[in-house]
Order: C-alpha cells, then sequence, then structure tokens
C-alpha cells in the first residue's frame, strides 16, 4: 500500500468515524449550516531569485513588481516532462498535443506578462479578456457588437525551413487557418472533424482587408462569446504554416512542424522525448525587459514519462525541471523529501462530482438528488481529506475561483446554502417523501485512475442515509468510452481528470453549455428546457452586465436542481526546481497534464534557467 492511499485511508477512517458519531445524534438535532466562503487565489508568494550569472541585461531598482526576480539570463536547457506520447503534430487533427506544438506555432493573443500576480495570476485556465495582451495581433478591437477585427504585428517572420523559409507572417496566413479548421474557405468547405462542432460555429467569415488586418465575422451579437473563442488558448487558435499545408497536404508529420514561434522542433524519439532548439530569428522581445531579444533558454527537452512516481524521482533528482497536477499527498510528501522544490497550489480544473443520471429513475426526482447532497459533509472532508487545503464551499456551475462571475457561493442566500449541508435527518426525509423510506441500492461507475478514497468516503456518507452504492470500477479508457463518449452509466458516475461538469474554471460563456440537451460532454444526460435556453439568451446580449446576469442565473438554476453533487475543488500542486526562473504556477500544461491553456511558446520563450545555482546544488 502507497503513502497516498495510507494516509488517505486514516482520513477515511476519521470521516466514518465522524459520520457514524453524527449519524446516532441527528434524530435530534441538525447539523449548522456551512457558512464558509471561497477565497480567490493569490497563489504562494514569488520566490526570491539567487544571484544569476551572465545576465540578459542589469536588473535596476525600477520599482516594478519583478525587480524580486532578479535578472534573466541567457543559455541553457529547459527540461520538461510530458505524460504521454506525442501522437499528432498538426492543429487541424489533435487537441491532444497542444503542450507541445504550441511551443513552434502561436496565437494571436497572449498573458499579460507584466501583470502582477496579486491582481491576476493566471493560474485558473480562463483569461480574461482584461488580462490578454496582443502577441502574433499587435490589437484588436471590436468595431460593432459581432464584427472582431484584428491588427497584425509587423516583422513577425516564420522559421527559416523550407518551403516558408523566413517569409513574413501576414493575414493571408491567418485567414488560411482559420479557413482549414472550420470550413469557411480557402478550399476547405468543412470544419476539421475536431471542430465539427464547436464554439466557432457561430463564426461566419474570416477576410484579409490588408496584408496586416484581419476582419472575423460571427452570427452572434455576443462580445464576450467571440472574445472568449478567439481569445482561448488551444489548438484552434494555434496558427500553422498554410505553406507547409499546401506542399504536404497537412503537417501533421513531426519532420514538418514550422511556425512563428520561439522554438524549433528538432527531433522526436517515439515514446522517449522531443528536443527543439532556440529560433535565432523569433521576433518577440521580453515585456518587462524590452530591450531582450526571446527566448532565454537554449533549448528544450521533453521527456515522456507517463508514471507520475518515476517523473517525481525525476524531478527529486534535478532531471526535469517542472511538474503539475500533482496530490496533496504528493505535496506533503515532496515537502518532507526535497524542501529545495518549490511548490505552488492551483485550483484543480473542475470540483470533484458525483454524476447521477438524471434520464434514469430515481434520479429523475429533485428531493433524491438533493437528498444525496445533504448527505455529504464537506466541511469535514475539506478540514480531514484535505488537510485544510482545499475551501469548504460547495460549487455550481462556475468555479468560486472566477472572480466577477457565476454565482459564487458567498452570494448563496441561506435558503440555497442549507440545501447543500450536512443534514443527514432531513436526507431521509426527503427521500421517504420520495417514495424511499428504507433507501435504495444503486451503483457508480468509476475510473481505476480516480481517486477511489474518495469515492470510498461518499460511499460511507450515502450508506448512512440508506443508500447503499456499489461501486464498480473500468480500466481508464474503457471508462472514458462507457462514460463519457457513451453517455452511457447505469446510475451514477465519478468524473476522473478534471472533467466535472461544475466549479469550472474555463470560459464563463462556454459553461453554458455543460447541462444543455444533448451536448457531448452533459456526463448525466440532464435534459432541462430552463436550462437549455439559457446559452441562446446570452448569445442574443450585447450588453456585458446582462450576459454576467444570464450566467449568474444559470449558476443558481443548475444549484437548485442538483444536476449532480457537489464535492470540493481541490488544490493541485505544481513543483519547480529553483533555477527555473519567472515560473509562478502559471496553468499553460509546461508539466505535461494534458487539458490547460497550453500556451507553451509564450511561458517558455520567457522562463530562464539561473545556471549558476544549478551548479551549485549539484546539476
Amino acid at each position: 500500500m502507497g503513502e497516498k492511499v495510507k494516509n488517505k485511508v486514516t482520513l477515511f477512517s476519521f470521516i466514518c468515524l465522524y459520520g457514524a458519531a453524527m449519524l446516532l445524534t441527528s434524530c435530534s438535532s441538525s447539523t449548522a449550516t456551512n457558512s464558509n466562503t471561497a477565497t480567490t487565489s493569490t497563489g504562494a508568494p514569488i520566490p526570491s531569485a539567487a544571484t544569476s550569472i551572465n545576465k540578459a541585461t542589469s536588473a535596476p531598482t525600477t520599482g516594478n513588481w519583478w525587480d524580486k526576480l532578479g535578472a534573466p539570463q541567457y543559455g541553457g536547457e529547459m527540461v520538461l516532462r510530458m505524460n504521454t506520447d506525442f501522437t499528432a503534430w498538426d492543429p487541424d487533427t489533435s487537441a491532444a498535443q497542444w503542450g507541445i506544438y504550441n511551443i513552434w506555432m502561436e496565437q494571436l493573443t497572449a498573458d499579460d506578462w507584466k501583470i502582477d500576480p496579486a491582481t491576476f495570476d493566471y493560474r485558473i485556465n480562463w483569461r480574461p479578456s482584461d488580462y490578454v495582451k496582443g502577441n502574433l495581433a499587435e490589437s484588436w478591437e471590436m468595431t460593432d457588437s459581432s464584427t472582431y477585427v484584428i491588427h497584425l504585428r509587423q516583422g513577425v517572420h516564420w522559421q527559416d525551413i523550407t518551403p516558408v523559409n523566413g517569409r513574413e507572417f501576414t493575414a493571408d496566413d491567418v485567414v488560411f487557418h482559420y479557413n482549414r479548421m472550420f470550413g469557411l474557405g480557402s478550399g476547405y468547405s468543412k470544419p476539421a472533424p475536431m471542430f465539427a462542432v464547436s464554439n466557432f460555429s457561430n463564426m461566419s467569415s474570416v477576410t484579409a482587408t490588408d496584408k496586416y488586418t484581419v476582419v472575423f465575422k460571427w452570427s452572434t451579437p455576443n462580445p464576450e462569446f467571440i472574445l472568449e473563442t478567439i481569445q482561448a488558448s488551444g489548438g484552434e487558435n494555434t496558427i500553422e504554416n498554410s505553406d507547409a499545408v499546401k506542399l504536404w497536404g497537412d503537417v501533421g508529420d513531426w519532420h514538418h512542424a514550422i511556425g512563428t514561434g520561439p522554438f524549433i522542433l528538432k527531433d522526436y524519439v517515439s515514446g522517449s522525448s522531443a528536443s527543439l532548439v532556440k529560433n535565432p530569428n523569433y521576433w518577440a522581445h521580453d515585456e518587462r525587459y524590452p530591450q531582450n531579444l526571446l527566448p532565454y533558454a537554449d533549448s528544450i527537452k521533453y521527456l515522456i514519462i507517463p508514471d507520475d512516481t518515476t517523473a517525481l524521482a525525476a524531478m527529486r533528482t534535478g532531471k526535469i525541471d517542472v511538474i503539475d497536477g500533482m496530490t496533496l499527498a504528493v505535496s506533503q510528501q515532496v515537502a518532507k523529501s526535497n524542501p529545495e522544490i518549490l511548490q505552488f497550489p492551483t485550483p484543480a480544473a473542475s470540483t470533484s462530482a458525483i454524476v447521477p443520471m438524471y434520464n434514469k429513475a430515481p434520479y429523475t426526482d429533485l428531493q433524491v438528488r438533493q437528498a444525496l447532497q445533504l448527505a455529504i459533509d464537506l466541511p469535514t472532508i475539506a478540514s480531514s481529506f484535505y488537510s485544510g487545503s482545499a475551501s469548504p464551499s460547495p460549487s455550481s456551475l462556475t468555479s468560486n475561483f472566477e472572480t466577477g462571475w457565476g454565482f459564487p457561493y458567498s452570494q448563496w442566500p441561506q435558503s440555497l446554502k442549507d440545501q447543500y449541508s450536512y443534514n443527514p435527518t432531513k436526507a431521509k426525509q426527503l427521500l421517504s417523501d420520495a417514495g424511499f423510506p428504507n433507501g435504495f441500492k444503486t451503483n457508480i461507475i468509476v475510473a481505476s485512475n480516480a481517486d477511489m478514497d474518495l469515492v470510498q468516503i461518499v460511499k460511507a456518507y450515502f450508506q448512512a442515509i440508506g443508500v447503499d452504492m456499489s461501486v464498480q470500477t473500468m480500466d481508464p479508457a474503457s471508462w472514458t468510452t462507457y462514460v463519457r463518449t457513451n453517455h452511457k452509466a447505469d446510475a451514477m458516475a465519478m468524473i476522473a481528470n478534471g472533467g466535472d461538469p461544475i466549479g469550472l474554471t474555463y470560459e464563463p460563456m462556454h459553461q453554458l453549455n455543460r447541462f444543455r440537451t444533448g451536448y457531448a460532454a452533459n456526463w448525466g444526460n440532464v435534459s432541462d428546457p430552463v436550462f437549455d435556453s439559457f446559452l441562446p439568451k446570452a448569445m442574443g446580449l450585447s450588453n456585458l452586465a446582462d450576459i454576467k446576469q444570464v450566467v449568474k442565473d444559470a449558476n443558481d438554476y443548475a444549484a437548485r436542481q442538483h444536476f449532480v453533487v457537489s464535492l470540493l475543488q481541490p488544490m493541485q500542486y505544481s513543483f519547480c526546481q529553483p533555477w527555473l526562473k519567472g515560473y509562478d504556477g502559471q496553468s499553460f500544461s509546461v508539466g505535461g497534464r494534458l487539458g490547460s491553456p497550453q500556451i507553451g511558446y509564450f511561458y517558455t520563450a520567457r522562463f530562464w534557467i539561473d545556471q549558476g545555482l544549478k551548479k551549485s546544488l549539484g546539476h
């Protein structure tokens, strides 16, 4: 039995004893309402940088917040981990490789490197448009509520590789990319298979009005939706080289990797590694130090390490520079064994949840769904199972960490909070009212790589109100097909790997799909005409305040309908070697986890290796 399991079994035993004690007293009293609120994450303090050598520039005291990080320096190799092999290299055919092909291909926009993490720290997937800056695009504007105009940065060149040979990047390249992705022209009449159903279905045309200006037309007047879609970090906005596509038909062969980015792909060994070298003609300067051409590192190496234990061993011995997506238990272990390794807590991409099949009895009954929620003691799970590292607050659709959007728990009225408070007496009464005075039997489908200890805690809480839940496990591939692809869970499902439908940390407008009838990621087969009405209503609006109100209403409604049983949004942990400078836990999948925004080109160009510190630490 591994350390993780042993640690959590102890917590599980505590929670079972706590639940049993509360059950004995529930006949005479109700538990107090959970009034804890989630707080916005500002991240761990930025570590002080050690004295650098071979400085790119001096680091004068300018009064800027980044002065404390020390001076950047050129040289060295950045070593990253990818937890799966690379199987595709073309954004037209795969969303699974953003973590690497976004190193040589770029997007129109990026994060604002000068933003103080105390203001916005980029540790969640969503980037509000206020904190997005130009990259390949120098500027943009909405000329009306459905027209997005970008002005490209002049003087950007493709990498000096045949057949493009370093020519200038122009508006025609942007038009070709979006036409190819979404079947809007340039010889493409159908969207790429992976984008056949996507948020871009509202985009009606992309045209170049001159060499450096591109006009996007949309069929919706919703500017928030347009900005969220076109500024999102992912394969759909990652621009491949049109000359290479025209010559080879696609860029699915790694030998045909060409972009405008800071690194050039030089070698790939299947199942082992991928190597990139500095692009000597890269266009960008460091926004914090405008005199410094990027990138700082000479090279990047990706080591393909599927197993977390192996990756952690490599991290402990200094063979890789950063990994992410680690659990609390692993964080605690590393803090003891390697206190020199920096740690950055980051909210998980979603809130863990139990997903009942909405279209199957008894979960068609709201009273049953509400009873399941009342059976769970979230504050105890937060304090015991998560050792106080997770907020005890439940979630609706939008994460409590997305400040300014959704319906955060801190704003819930007491009547709604009462529906999420631990109250087994009320839960039993609701089951009785629904026709189940003695409870019922059910099952849950769980992937074998999910948190089985958390499943057992839920099982114990359900058992205390008479719901006998058997647990069926499947290997991850079979589970994905059965639950995510075919939506065939018999009764309930535990969603693994950040795919839960509540506590979402991506674009708020796009969250309105998650319980929409027929939506591919509507794992519980919810079909509710009221919820279905929120997306079309929002899409017809142009005023931001009105749009935010619809998203709030959707959150309120989803919370009251109990489409899922909310657990908690845990923290995940990124580990960083002390010599890797500039990293502050930013969510961009530098460590190899899939599903993050994947703007690797931007950050890897701006991070640097403190080679003197690395050598002094024996590496």
